[in-house]
């Protein structure tokens, strides 16, 4: 079994913001595999779906972002799921819009979802989707930044991003090492 989770904050206000775009990625992962059943449990909404006769759970934590980790490992613990069959997708503000990266590990560099994913997940040794939202200008703080909307242009740049990337999740459950799939993917 696969364990797929998109950070973001819950919430209409948040629904367009940049901080949200682990959220774009699982949406957009769900109208690309579909799912058979939606749950919310463990502060989570949970699709279930199969992809090549392998279960995957795909997963938008509704703990906001600073406590994703909580929600994470109540998942991961209850359907016994292995630590290294997770990727957890999340913006990344040190690339600009449109770089896209697949990690194996690190540090949480200042991002309070990773953070809470690496005190939950007892370590920094799980598999990330960083997705660039780049850096605020001068005038504005950055929080004002990641909890700011995306314009269109943005949006449209993401989308296809994410949409080139889209299909390292068939490679990864035919078996290909996440070592490959950065190699194809990054």
């Amino acid at each position: 079994m696969k364990l797929i989770v998109g950070l973001g904050n819950p919430g209409k206000e948040y629904q367009k913001t940049r901080h949200n775009a682990g959220f774009f990625a699982i949406d957009m992962l769900l109208e690309k595999y579909g799912f058979s059943k939606e749950k919310e449990e463990f502060n989570a909404t949970i699709y279930f779906s199969q992809i090549n006769n392998e279960k995957v759970l795909f997963v938008k934590p509704l703990t906001y972002m600073n406590n994703s980790g909580m929600s994470i490992r109540q998942i991961l613990d209850y359907y016994k799921i292995n630590k290294s069959d997770l990727i957890i997708i999340h913006d990344e503000k040190d690339f600009p819009i449109g770089k896209n990266q697949f990690k194996t590990s690190g540090s949480a560099a200042g991002h309070n979802g990773i953070k809470s994913a690496i005190q939950y997940l007892n370590g920094e040794n799980f598999k990330r989707w960083r997705l660039g939202i780049g850096a605020p200008n001068n005038s504005k703080t950055m929080v004002d930044w990641v909890l700011g909307n995306f314009s269109k242009k943005e949006i449209e740049l993401l989308d296809e991003k994410i949409n080139n990337s889209i299909l390292f999740l068939q490679d990864w459950i035919k078996g290909e090492t996440f070592i490959n799939i950065m190699n194809k993917y990054n």
